[in-house]
C-alpha cells in the first residue's frame, strides 16, 4: 500500500520497525501497485493506509471484490462498516452480511483508534455488569502513535503536548459504536457519554489512560478487579493464535501499570491491556482506574490480525 514511486523496491528499504526483528523473507518482498492485477487472488487485504489514500482506495478494493480489514480512520463510523475489537463486539461482524445484501462484492471491516481499542476493552465488562453513565479519560500517548519517525525530538523531549489532531473526537465516539448494538442495518451506539483529554508524552510505545467512570450500579473496586481479571472474549473461547490468555491483566501494584514495564504483558506480548489503581470515585457509583495498552500491537497490527483470525474462524472469509 505504498506510493507508486516505490513500486518495485524491496519492502525492507522502505520501512522501519523501530528495532523489532522482521524476517528476511518479508524484507525482500517487492512492493507492488494496489491494483487488482497486482493483488491477484488475495483472500484478504490489510490496509494501514494514510487517511486520504484509505478514503478512496479501500472502497475501490471492495468494489473489485476484496475483503479489506482497515486500521485507517475514514470508514470507521460508516453505518455498514463494523468497528471491531474481537473480544468486545464480535457480533458486529453481522454487518458484513448486510454489506453483501447492499451489493458489495467484497467486504470492509475496521479496527479502532489505538487509544479507543484499549479503552473499549476495559469498559466492556464494566458496562455489561453495572452500566455506564459517563466516562472521563485523560491519556498519555507514546510518540510511536504519531507514526514513524514520530514527533520531532525538539518538540517532545522535556515536554508534554496536550493536543493530538482529531484524537479526542475518535476516543469520544468510537467506543460508543463498539459497545453499541446492531439494530437493523446499522449500529445503535451505547448511550453513555465519553469525554477525553489527550496528551503526547516522551515514551516510545504504550498508551497510558487515567479514567473516571460513573456507573448505574454500585462501583465496588474488588468486584471490578475480579470482573476485569476474569473477562474472556470470543477469541479466547476459540483459542485464536493471536489471542492472549487474559485480554485484561489486573495489577495490585500501586505504581503500575507503566509503559516501560508493562507494554509487552500477556501470553501474546503486547495484546493484553494492563489495569491498575482501581478505586472508588466521589461516591459509591463512580470509580477510577489506570490502563495501559500497546498502541502499535493491541491498538493496531495485532488487532487487525486477531480480527482476521476471528473472521476466518467464523466463516466471513470463505
Amino acid at each position: 500500500m505504498t506510493g507508486q514511486s516505490n513500486v518495485g523496491k524491496k519492502y525492507g528499504k522502505l520501512v522501519s520497525a523501530g528495532g523489532l526483528p522482521i524476517s528476511n523473507e518479508v524484507l525482500d518482498l517487492p512492493v507492488k501497485p494496489t491494483t487488482a492485477e497486482a493483488l491477484g487472488e488475495a483472500d484478504l487485504v490489510f490496509s494501514p493506509l494514510p487517511t486520504e489514500a484509505a478514503e478512496s482506495l479501500e472502497p475501490k478494493l471492495v468494489r473489485e471484490g476484496y475483503n479489506v480489514i482497515t486500521d485507517a480512520s475514514p470508514h470507521r463510523m460508516d453505518e455498514l462498516v463494523p468497528l471491531i475489537v474481537p473480544e468486545v463486539n464480535p457480533s458486529h461482524l453481522a454487518l458484513v452480511h448486510l454489506q453483501k445484501t447492499k451489493g458489495w462484492r467484497g467486504s470492509l471491516v475496521a479496527t479502532p483508534n489505538c487509544t479507543a481499542a484499549g479503552l473499549a476493552l476495559v469498559l466492556k465488562p464494566i458496562h455489561e455488569s453495572m452500566g455506564l453513565k459517563r466516562v472521563l479519560v485523560s491519556t498519555m500517548q507514546a510518540v510511536s502513535g504519531a507514526g514513524y519517525p514520530g514527533v520531532p525530538s525538539l518538540d517532545i523531549l522535556d515536554n508534554v503536548i496536550p493536543y493530538i489532531k482529531d484524537e479526542e473526537e475518535k476516543v469520544e465516539t468510537e467506543p460508543l459504536k463498539m459497545l453499541g448494538e446492531v439494530s437493523g442495518d446499522r449500529v445503535t451506539p451505547a448511550s453513555f457519554r465519553v469525554s477525553a483529554m489527550v496528551h503526547r508524552v516522551a515514551t516510545t510505545d504504550g498508551h497510558l489512560e487515567s479514567m473516571y467512570v460513573e456507573t448505574k450500579e454500585r462501583f465496588e473496586p474488588e468486584r471490578v478487579e475480579e470482573l476485569l481479571a476474569r473477562f474472556r472474549g470470543e477469541p479466547q473461547k476459540l483459542g485464536l493464535p493471536t489471542a492472549p490468555a487474559s485480554p485484561i491483566i489486573v495489577t495490585q501494584d500501586d505504581a503500575r501499570p507503566q509503559p516501560r514495564l508493562d507494554r509487552y504483558a500477556g501470553t501474546v506480548p503486547g495484546m493484553s491491556v494492563v489495569v491498575g489503581r482501581i478505586r472508588n470515585g466521589l461516591d459509591s457509583k463512580s470509580g477510577r482506574l489506570t490502563l495501559l495498552s500497546h498502541n502499535t500491537i493491541r491498538g493496531a497490527a495485532g488487532s487487525t490480525i486477531l480480527t482476521a483470525e476471528l473472521m476466518y474462524k467464523k466463516g466471513f472469509l470463505s
